[in-house]
């Protein structure tokens, strides 16, 4: 069964082995793909690429092999006919847009409720699952809305949900900027001293040693000093998930290194997705109850903490302006992700946003509306060595 699937698999690079693509023949054969194109992409990724490395390599063969085909709800037969040679997309007054819903949930709620209401195919319209409209479901429309679901054929606005024919994964692969020695490199310098008062003498005084030494005509005299230590404390809050994977291993490497480091008066992380809101969770997973009030943390931590925001800031405009923009996530938020944000400058003192993506390409990425409001509000910076250590200076200032 695909045998030749397997073939391409190996060829471009996945060292898919025999054991894992019985075990992938054996979950089809227990329906866990669910007669859907997304769903079988989801069993390889989980079956045949060990680790994220692998994703991109995935990506290109799927896309290969499957010509192109996009991720959408599994869709019923008879809709897949109709989607079939889309009628080009026609002129639409503002007015029709203003029928776009604004909330994920809302929308996938809509999606679900037009496959099992819709008896025929449609083309040109604002409503129904169909082609060349300006209607969130379907494709080959001139919606081009943050919020729509493509239902086969090619993406016009760009705004629907896509898996492998635009390599999501691929800077898993390229991604070599910053290693964990970069990273520990550049936090050392993330340092604040206690003056030398209250201990003994227990550290080695270098300078100290060679110049009695010297005075002593060579003859070995040890000096010790009083130690000092680090009185930063550090809260780092990281966005995990969605168009943060192609990142994962970047803040890996950075989660890695700071909770290595011994140095910290005090270390906090947290995790969210897009933007800070109601609850903060305590793995990237994000997952549901694993996760404390953001209201707890802000009480909890005093004003002279150093906070550290990694993220993307890339989203729909709508889950960083509106109330219960992370509704999705079932969380529910009386203010909005912007609001939180602003809470958080209030209360401490000293803030830095180190977002992964290239500096050059903050005012052209997907999101870039979001990135420039955060960007307003905080101070932000290239994750990148230079970017890193303007960041931390800028951490260790003196608030003007």
């Amino acid at each position: 069964m695909f045998t030749d699937f397997f073939y391409l698999l190996r060829a471009r690079g996945l060292d898919v082995s025999p054991g894992e693509w019985l075990t992938l023949q054996g979950a089809l054969d227990k329906g866990l793909a669910k007669d859907g194109l997304s769903a079988f992409y989801n069993l390889c990724r989980c079956i045949l690429a060990c680790d994220e490395s692998q994703y991109d390599r995935l990506d290109q063969a799927f896309y290969e092999y499957f010509k192109g085909i996009e991720r959408a709800e599994d869709l019923p037969g008879r809709f897949l006919e109709w989607l079939r040679a889309p009628k080009p997309a026609r002129a639409f007054p503002d007015a029709e847009y203003e029928a776009f819903v604004k909330d994920y949930g809302q929308l996938m709620r809509m999606f679900e409720e037009r496959k099992k209401e819709q008896k025929e195919r449609h083309d040109g319209g604002a409503w129904w699952i169909g082609t060349g409209g300006a209607s969130p479901f379907g494709h080959s429309g001139a919606g081009g809305r943050e919020l729509a679901v493509r239902a086969g054929g090619d993406g016009a606005g760009g705004g629907a949900v896509r898996v492998a024919g635009e390599r999501h994964y691929k800077d898993f692969r390229q991604d070599k900027q910053l290693d964990i020695r970069t990273f520990q490199g550049a936090f050392r310098k993330l340092r604040q001293l206690s003056a030398r008062v209250g201990a003994d003498r227990t550290e080695l005084d270098l300078d100290g040693t060679v110049r009695e030494t010297s005075e002593r005509a060579g003859l070995l005299s040890l000096v010790f000093e009083k130690p000092r230590k680090n009185t930063v404390k550090l809260l780092v809050l990281i966005d995990s998930g969605g168009s943060m994977y192609p990142f994962t291993q970047m803040t890996g490497r950075l989660f890695a290194a700071v909770s290595a480091a011994n140095h910290f008066k005090d270390l906090k992380f947290y995790y969210y997705h897009n933007c800070v809101y109601k609850k903060l969770y305590l793995s990237p997973e994000c997952r549901r109850g694993e996760w404390v009030d953001t209201e707890h943390v802000l009480k909890a931590l005093g004003a002279d903490y150093k906070a550290i925001f990694v993220g993307d800031g890339s989203m729909a405009a709508y889950e960083l302006m509106q109330k219960e923009g992370a509704g999705f996530f079932g969380t529910p938020n009386e203010l909005s992700g912007y609001e939180w944000l602003v809470r958080f400058k209030r209360h401490f003192r000293r803030l830095a946003w180190f977002n992964p993506i290239a500096e050059g390409r903050w005012a052209k990425a997907r999101g870039a509306e979001t990135i420039g409001i955060i960007g307003g509000l905080l101070p932000m910076y290239p994750l990148t060595i230079g970017g890193l250590e303007a960041g931390i200076k800028s951490l260790l200032a003196t608030r003007g």
